[in-house]
């Protein structure tokens, strides 16, 4: 009895030293990642349960404006013409686009948010389009691959600050005025300044005038 004890305490002790946990957890990661060894997804998107809203990196319960901009800041950072020669870069695109393909529509996201979406869903439908590409058509045709290729994104060209421009053009305009209106308004608020100034200066002399011919006459007085 003794020594099934000692050798309980032995097992124990094993079991609790960092070597077995430290492979309990490498076990765990390697079973619940969703990439494989190659840096590929070992399931499509549409599969998952919140993959499109972790590519944005937007709640479940985020707004259409909020997806909308999620999607151009993404599409922005990991644009292949901003990443050069990144196979990561563009297979990230690839899925922005794809996640705003279906969150940016009704349908789609209400599909895929109940597990119904299907690959027959994603094919035929727009890609979404960023309004500044000089290349290629901003939709596909029906019936072609919605994901982006990157053959396809290295073809087109891109105008960042077109982009730019474009989809934050009002904000822009918005700061632009409000720096004009603080401009024109210290502007007149230093013209204040020196007309005041100036009138004090005038009330001044006048007054050192008044006070000399005062002054002379009390003199000849």
């Amino acid at each position: 009895m003794k020594v099934h004890g000692t050798e309980l305490l032995v097992c124990l002790d094993w079991m609790l030293s960092p070597f077995p946990i430290f492979l309990l957890y490498l076990l765990f990661n390697s079973t619940s990642r969703n990439t494989n060894g190659n840096g590929s997804r070992s399931e499509p998107l549409y599969k998952t349960k919140t993959g499109y809203y972790d590519v944005l990196e937007v709640p479940a319960t985020a707004t259409k404006a909020q997806i909308k901009t999620a999607y151009y800041k993404q599409s922005f950072a990991y644009h292949p013409d901003r990443n050069p020669g990144s196979a990561e870069a563009t297979d990230r695109f690839s899925e922005i686009s794809e996640a705003y393909t279906v969150l940016g529509d009704k349908v789609l996201r209400k599909k895929y948010d109940l597990g119904l979406l299907s690959p027959s869903d994603l094919s035929g439908r727009a890609k979404p389009s960023t309004g500044v590409f000089t290349g290629g058509s901003a939709e596909q045709q029906p019936g072609s691959r919605r994901s982006v290729s990157g053959a396809e994104l290295r073809d087109r060209q891109y105008d960042f600050d077109e982009f730019y421009k474009a989809h934050y053009g009002e904000q822009l305009r918005r700061q632009r005025d409000v720096r004009l209106r603080r401009e024109e308004r210290l502007k007149r608020q230093d013209d204040s300044i020196d007309t005041k100034f100036a009138n004090m200066m005038e009330f001044g002399v006048g007054l050192m005038v008044l006070l000399a011919v005062g002054i002379i006459i009390s003199i000849g007085k």
